[in-house]
């Protein structure tokens, strides 16, 4: 069934009430926070993800489900909706958008934050192509691309529906960063260069409907596994600078997240179409703060700092 929709964000308090979002990767991390940050600004959102409390993914971790996910949005002030969903299979992305065309009718926001391909990594960053095991190549290549593809495919036809709906492509590393930066190895980089071109694309795409399609990326993600990497916390994430002080730019997934609600929120979000967003330009776009109140620029201050080797983090928080 439909629901009333204030789908021209007046209400300050809440502005995307009404507005239907489908968070693809929401299980932790960046997902899990801009479904969170949607919610808070009253969204309905689906989340989607391979982790429930009664199976595990090729992640390994048990301590972040889907479910959780959604019971997070509703706390925020939003209603979530957890539908588990493996982005790889054409089968279940549509079933899912199937079942949110059955009961909302409609799909303003798409958020394509899939990938789930940390474990991945340890063995093949600085390693030449040749050198890496292949199928861990191209199951980056399936997690990060592919299941992007996938789903949009899949969902735009419904999104499309009505003018003005939003697609947020989620990466590491800006244009600016990744266009003159080779990222780790080939298959890493094709990986996060890939969504920042599908942004390109579908912005071209969606134009002649009034929809926007951007690529957005988080800077120094202080994630469940990046905290969980250092032994530290979100409550004393300080501790690990005294490991890696340039960790002091880092950024709570709560900044991404309300940088894409932001975005969803404005009405004049069409000037960003086919651009690549990270969150401390959001954050100096749209004035909010880090949970801590600080404003960390991480790709800022990684540019910076290959220049002039003595940048200082606090310059950039």
């Amino acid at each position: 069934m439909t629901t009333d929709r204030n789908t021209d964000g007046n209400d300050d308090a809440k502005p995307l009430r009404g507005r239907i979002c489908l968070v693809a990767g929401a299980t932790r991390g960046a997902g899990r926070a801009i479904a969170v940050q949607l919610g808070a600004a009253g969204a309905t959102v689906y989340v989607t993800g391979r982790t429930t409390r009664a199976r595990l993914s090729e992640v390994g971790r048990a301590t972040e489900t889907i479910e959780e996910t959604a019971e997070l949005v509703t706390a925020a002030g939003g209603e979530g909706t957890a539908v588990p969903t493996d982005h790889l299979d054409p089968d279940q992305v549509r079933a899912l958008v199937d079942r949110i065309d059955r009961e909302q009718g409609r799909l303003d926001v798409l958020v394509n934050d899939v990938w789930g391909g940390e474990h991945l990594l340890v063995d093949t960053f600085g390693k030449k192509t040749w050198d890496i095991d292949l199928a861990a190549g191209l199951r980056m290549l399936e997690l990060g691309v592919r299941t992007h593809l996938v789903t949009s495919h899949t969902a735009l036809p419904l999104l499309g529906r009505h003018p003005g709906g939003l697609v947020v492509e989620v990466t590491d590393g800006t244009d600016a960063y990744n266009g003159t930066h080779y990222r780790e190895n080939l298959f890493y980089d094709l990986a996060k260069n890939a969504p920042l071109r599908m942004a390109f694309g579908l912005a071209k795409e969606l134009a002649d409907s009034g929809g926007t399609a951007v690529a957005v990326s988080p800077g120094w993600l202080r994630s469940e596994q990046m905290l969980a990497h250092f032994g530290v916390t979100e409550e004393n994430w300080r501790d690990a600078t005294e490991q890696l002080p340039d960790f002091g730019v880092s950024e709570s997934p709560v900044y991404i997240g309300r940088g894409v609600a932001a975005l969803a929120a404005d009405p004049d979000r069409t000037r960003w179409n086919g651009r690549s967003l990270d969150s401390g330009r959001l954050a100096r776009e749209y004035g909010f703060t880090d949970e801590d109140g600080s404003r960390p620029d991480s790709w800022g201050f990684i540019l910076a700092k290959e220049t002039d080797p003595d940048t200082r983090v606090e310059d950039y928080r």
